[in-house]
């Protein structure tokens, strides 16, 4: 059995808290990432994980040592990795005469290796090479997608779904105006994939609603798709599985038309008419022989006269 598999009891309440944040919850934390440079990295390869952990910080560990693996051979080590730190996603880095300015963008379910694309890396422009003021860390981006390809083709739609999780940061219940200032476009076209990153400015408009420009922050990256390593439907589907708890509660008799009005249905007891109240009126006065009638008793003498 794994170390890492064995049933850890804790000793300190610290070691205890540590455990509590690894359980299973309903509303599950925001996913980390691993950012892990293959035993021939060069250069290049390096400097795009730098800027990748820049642009997903703080939920984000990059492992600086070189790690000679290859994750379309052998998971364990990848596994091994998310276990220890608690990432669901990851992001390789490699080089070779065979596959140049190699990444291999995955992630895990149940702490083994559900997708899993390998992208090539043709242009790249780092951070630090746009001269421009940067958002500050952990800023929650915008994610943009063109080109009908993210639509059409199974591979490409999976790696929507890919970029998806892994830049989408915490989830947030409210956005001011303000702190939309972060945008990531990802356009696919003639089998290429160009991520490009902005900065929205807000300048004055004359209104209440300001005039928006983008100005280029970097990364810059010019990708090519190379192998692919996709979950099959059912796993893909139990992947994607919600707990009851989160699910929404079906509310019986509404329905909602094509304009997205509601409609509900009212289901009512049988009126008895004979005992709905009306107007009390001196004409509509029932007097003592009618009421007796109704009853069912016996009619009552009339007195006689003196």
């Amino acid at each position: 059995m794994d170390a890492l598999d064995r049933v850890v009891k804790p000793k300190t309440k610290r070691a205890k808290r540590f455990l509590e944040k690894r359980e299973p919850k309903l509303n599950e934390n925001t996913k980390n990432a691993m950012l892990i440079k293959g035993g021939n990295a060069n250069l290049t390869v390096t400097e795009v994980l730098k800027d990748i952990y820049a642009v997903k910080k703080p939920f984000a560990v990059l492992y600086k040592r070189k790690n000679i693996t290859r994750p379309f051979e052998d998971q364990t080590s990848l596994e091994f990795f998310s276990k220890k730190s608690d990432c669901s996603l990851f992001l390789f880095g490699s080089h070779n005469k065979k596959r140049p300015n190699n990444l291999i963008i995955g992630r895990m379910f149940d702490y083994h290796v559900l997708d899993m694309i390998e992208l090539g890396v043709e242009k790249f422009v780092a951070l630090k090479e746009i001269k421009n003021s940067k958002c500050p860390e952990g800023t929650k981006p915008m994610l943009i997608f063109a080109g009908d390809m993210f639509d059409v083709n199974e591979e490409y739609r999976r790696l929507k779904s890919l970029l998806i999780d892994f830049f989408r940061g915490p989830t947030v219940p409210n956005i001011r105006l303000a702190g939309l200032e972060y945008v990531l476009h990802f356009t696919a076209v003639d089998g290429k994939i160009y991520m490009r990153s902005y900065k929205v400015l807000l300048k004055k408009s004359g209104c209440k609603i300001p005039r928006i420009e983008l100005e280029e922050m970097g990364p810059s990256l010019d990708l090519v798709m190379r192998r692919t390593h996709l979950a099959s439907d059912d796993l893909y589907k139990l992947s994607l599985k919600q707990p009851k708890g989160l699910k929404p509660k079906k509310k019986k008799n509404i329905s909602h038309d094509a304009l997205g009005t509601t409609y509900g249905r009212i289901h009512m007891q049988k009126q008895d008419l004979s005992k709905l109240q009306t107007r009390k009126m001196k004409g509509l006065k029932k007097r003592p022989a009618e009421k007796s009638a109704q009853d069912g008793g016996p009619t009552p003498k009339k007195s006689k006269s003196a």
